[in-house]
């Protein structure tokens, strides 16, 4: 037997001692192609994007990502090729960072960082004074990325322009307790008397060329009152064409007439428009109050005539005379107190009817007519005082 004979025996012994189920999934397995690479490595502060491959083919190329709070070092690459079932060399690109630079109010980034998202420690950047506001120069524009990898707090070297000051309004007044620079307003008011004719309010905003007002500065106008009313049987004294706020007039009767009411009023402001005080007077007629007062004086002296004889008056029949009180002098009759009595009650009744009548009259601006007076003089003066003196009746009551 040759040598080759006797050697086989043990080249066959160990596949047969290979456990079936291996044995079978490397029959099954297909063959690798030449050249093929198994997944890549990670790297420092990196990790490869496999999306769930597991074999990578000759000319494969794998991108990595990097870890978080690390960021890619703009210029090295940061991706792998399989070459002949090896992944190729490549350099540490994953580094610390600070992040996005602050966003300033009165300032923005320079354009020359807009698209950089990589500054490691150390690095500076630089800004632009925003619109509205200027660059002073005392103070520094740089912000650095620090140790830590947090930027450094800014100064404020950006400052708010101003706004050119206000003028007076005529007749108003300004507040600018906020100030006049950039963002600031102002607010407009008029004196009590006038009213605001514009805007109530402007703010410091970006103009042309620097800051400016956003609004044009508004008038104060004036406020007239209405036409001052007229009157019946008055006037106005010197009268004008116009009244504004505060002026007054003063209202004249007529001759033969009683000014009723506040003979002024004066011109005032609600709600920016002008009104009167008070309403206007009015003229009431002072003849009729006169014909009352002699209607009263003619009542008040109604002669009463004596009496015929001393017989006891049907009145007080009843009563008895008295005799002569001594010393002398004559006593005045009971029917000559009771007819005076019962006149003056008469006449107090009169007055005070026809003085409500005339009250009303006077209040309602109608009075009595001639005639009307002259039926009252008829009525009250054609009163009859019976014989005896003892009652006082109206005609057609004898």
């Amino acid at each position: 037997m040759s040598p080759a004979q006797r050697s086989a025996p043990a080249v066959r012994r160990p596949l047969s001692r290979l456990a079936p189920p291996l044995l079978l999934l490397l029959l099954l397995r297909p063959p690798a192609a030449a050249g093929d690479c198994s997944p890549p490595s990670d790297l420092a502060n990196a990790k490869p994007a496999l999306e769930d491959r597991t074999n990578f083919a000759e000319q494969s190329t794998v991108t990595y990502k990097c870890n978080e709070g690390f960021v890619k070092v703009p210029g090295k690459a940061d991706s792998v090729i399989c070459l002949d079932n090896k992944w190729s060399e490549v350099e540490e690109f994953c580094n610390r960072s600070c992040d996005v630079p602050t966003r300033l109010l009165f300032a923005s980034l320079k354009k020359s960082y807009s698209n950089q998202n990589y500054f490691p420690e150390g690095s500076t950047v630089e800004y632009d004074c925003r619109l509205g506001y200027r660059r002073d120069h005392s103070l520094s524009g740089k912000l650095t990325c620090l140790q830590n990898f947090k930027w450094s707090k800014p100064d404020e070297f950006c400052k708010k322009k101003s706004c050119p000051y206000p003028e007076e309004i005529k007749n108003g007044n300004i507040d600018i307790t906020q100030g006049i620079l950039f963002g600031s307003s102002i607010y407009f008011s008029c004196n009590t008397g006038y009213k605001l004719v514009g805007a109530t309010s402007s703010f410091c905003s970006i103009g042309r060329d620097s800051v400016e007002w956003s609004d044009q500065f508004p008038e104060c106008q004036e406020i007239l009152c209405p036409k001052p009313p007229k009157i019946h049987h008055g006037m106005i004294q010197d009268e004008e064409s116009s009244y504004a706020y505060g002026q007054s007039v003063t209202y004249k009767c007529m001759e033969g007439f009683t000014l009723h009411g506040n003979s002024s009023i004066y011109c005032t402001v609600k709600d920016d428009q002008g009104e009167w005080s008070d309403p206007p007077p009015e003229c009431k007629d002072t003849s009729q109050i006169y014909k009352f007062s002699l209607m009263v004086q003619e009542l008040t002296t109604v002669n009463v005539p004596a009496a015929k004889n001393p017989a006891v008056p049907r009145a007080t029949a009843g009563f008895h005379a008295t005799s002569t009180p001594k010393g002398g002098g004559s006593s005045p009759s009971v029917a000559s107190v009771i007819t005076l009595g019962c006149v003056a009650g008469t006449i107090i009744i009169v007055t005070i009817i026809l003085f409500k009548v005339f009250w009303d009259s006077g209040k309602s601006g109608s009075y009595y007519t001639h005639e009307n007076n002259k039926a009252l003089n008829v009525k009250f003066h054609n009163l009859t005082v019976t014989d005896d003196a003892a009652e006082v009746r109206p005609p057609g009551n004898l």
